[in-house]
């Protein structure tokens, strides 16, 4: 083998190994992120709450019924989504399906993000989905939950970019809490919530996807990030609450991931 015929099969093994990664490894396997909150330990009682962000549900695929494995194993006390879990208006049905997966059992939260407004989600039928499947979605509201004696309240808000989002209004409803934690798509609004904050009503920490982790990053550069990240990308922030920022799970218009694994989050409270 000559060299320039060396260097070419190297190219092309390297291309076909970039190209396995992205569209295969990438975008179907997903990593799990553990985290422990405040004096939560291994080896303390914890709440669990699993967060699942931009899932963008086009198909009942092998990935999500993975998840849905997992999620069944893991039988967390709350299971949140972080919007853009569908994206298209008839892709309703599929999301049903999916959640139909899930053991109803486990409580769950969910917030809008813009592709429910985009692909021109009917939102009192996407509310009737989320409620038959023990979900409440929460669009400028609070809801107060109780796993394990704790109190738990979740506030949601509303889309940055193409809903109205108000964290005054949706903390009218606030009650005394353990713990308390808000969902907010656009991770760019986390700075406006900063701003308004009380305080006496403390925040725990802020849930956001919307970045995809960038999605496609090549060896440090991200060709594209949507309006309403701001200054985020993925993982944690002080802002000055912290903010954690998931890569999500599904994929925008490139149906591809490089150096930005799909994941699931998984934050445990001391009960």
């Amino acid at each position: 083998m000559t060299r320039k015929t060396f260097i070419k099969s190297g190219l092309a093994v390297t291309a076909g190994l970039l190209v396995t990664e992205s569209f295969l490894v990438e975008r179907y396997f997903f990593e799990t992120n553990e985290f422990f909150i405040g004096q939560a330990t291994k080896d303390t009682g914890n709440i669990k709450i699993v967060q699942i962000s931009d899932l963008h549900i086009r198909s009942i695929n092998y990935p999500l019924r993975q998840l849905a494995n997992k999620l069944n194993t893991l039988q967390p006390d709350l299971i949140v989504f972080t919007g853009d879990t569908i994206d298209r208006a008839k892709n309703m049905a599929l999301l049903n399906d999916f959640l139909h997966l899930i053991d109803r059992k486990i409580k769950k939260a969910a917030v809008l993000g813009n592709w429910e407004y985009q692909g021109h989600v009917d939102l009192a039928e996407l509310d009737k989905i989320y409620t038959a499947n023990n979900c409440d979605l929460l669009v400028n509201e609070t809801t107060q939950y109780t796993f394990n004696g704790k109190t738990v309240s979740i506030t949601g808000v509303d889309d940055l970019l193409h809903g109205d989002p108000d964290f005054d209004g949706a903390i009218v409803s606030y009650k005394k809490s353990d713990y308390h934690i808000l969902l907010n798509h656009c991770p760019q609004y986390s700075d406006e919530i900063a701003r308004k904050m009380k305080d006496d009503i403390p925040v725990d920490f802020i849930l956001s996807g919307h970045t995809h982790g960038g999605q496609i990053n090549l060896f440090g550069f991200i060709a594209y990030l949507p309006k309403g990240c701001g200054r985020y990308l993925k993982g944690w922030y002080d802002t000055p609450t912290k903010l954690y920022v998931s890569k999500g799970m599904g994929t925008g218009f490139i149906p591809a991931r490089f150096c930005a694994r799909a994941e699931i989050a998984i934050f445990n409270l001391k009960a």
